[in-house]
């Protein structure tokens, strides 16, 4: 009976840590593209996923929402930091964090005003059914599993193996350099936070139809997706997700065996920190100074 139990709570956390791996993969780019953690990543990304619900309530077919919905996410993220990100590169650490605090906020209120608090359900884009060698899951969660797997592969090649990755690293690590290169810096960091919220745009359509969508739907994923890509590496998409599985795991495990539901989130942070004080660039991650 036990382990009947423990294999449930295993492919339930496993499915869970994939949802929260989606968002920690757009904390990721984020943090590789300027080297911010964005704290506004999950209302972003719940605003996406309601403009994908307006568009589909307006009558457009599923897939063409999705599209039109990351497009959108695209000139979105641009528009934030151009607006609001580029006036404070050179300010203090703590501006700058106030100045992600801001944006949340004031994405929330929109999204409050604009939607409600009413729940609203979103379908999703993969048939119901699973598959018979892997009972546990249903085919949104397998669909979750082969996204987030695909977006993971394509972070990391994109930031390992083409110019435009290449070249956004390099206006995050050393923009002065990067400057007297003739790449147009701040322009760069504009587009890798647009690619970003294509990410969050992805990972709200993930998750929305698992939960109700509202704008409070971010708000636990967030900090399941922060600790996933602290846990696994800010600078490693492949860590985001061993991260986002290793938390999900711990989770169930934890409000199954251990502590109960109660305390299991303040339980598996409290580990995680644990692991965090002994290796603080993460389980993938590189050492400050390191190359990756």
């Amino acid at each position: 009976m036990f382990s009947d139990a423990w294999v449930l709570q295993t492919a339930a956390g496993l499915a869970n840590g994939f949802i929260y791996a989606s968002l920690a993969l757009a904390l990721v780019m984020i943090h590789r593209t300027t080297h911010h953690i964005n704290f506004a990543q999950g209302e972003m990304a719940t605003l996406s996923t309601f403009l994908a619900w307006s568009l589909m309530q307006a009558g457009l077919p599923l897939v063409l929402a999705l599209a039109l919905t990351l497009v959108l996410s695209l000139i979105m993220g641009v528009v934030v930091h151009r607006l609001c990100l580029r006036p404070v590169e050179r300010a203090p650490l703590l501006t700058q964090v106030m100045v992600f605090v801001g944006l949340l906020m004031v994405f929330h209120a929109f999204m409050s005003w604009q939607w409600g608090h009413m729940l609203k359900g979103f379908a999703s884009p993969f048939p119901q059914q699973g598959l018979a060698a892997l009972p546990w899951w249903t085919g949104h969660q397998l669909g979750v599993v082969a996204v987030t797997l695909v977006m993971m592969a394509w972070v990391y090649v994109f930031f390992r193996f083409t110019r435009w990755g290449l070249a956004l690293r390099a206006a995050a690590q050393h923009p002065e350099a990067a400057r007297w290169l003739g790449l147009p810096v701040s322009w760069m960091l504009a587009w890798g936070w647009g690619l970003a919220a294509m990410v969050g745009a992805v990972a709200g359509v993930l998750i929305a139809p698992m939960v109700y969508l509202e704008p409070n739907m971010m708000m636990n994923v967030l900090l399941y997706a922060f600790a996933a890509a602290v846990l696994g590496g800010l600078n490693s998409p492949p860590g985001a997700v061993l991260g986002g599985l290793v938390v999900g795991v711990l989770d169930n495990w934890l409000g199954a065996f251990v502590v109960g539901h109660e305390l299991k989130q303040p339980m598996a942070l409290l580990l995680i920190v644990l692991v965090l004080a002994l290796r603080p660039q993460g389980l993938l991650g590189t050492a400050p100074g390191r190359a990756h």
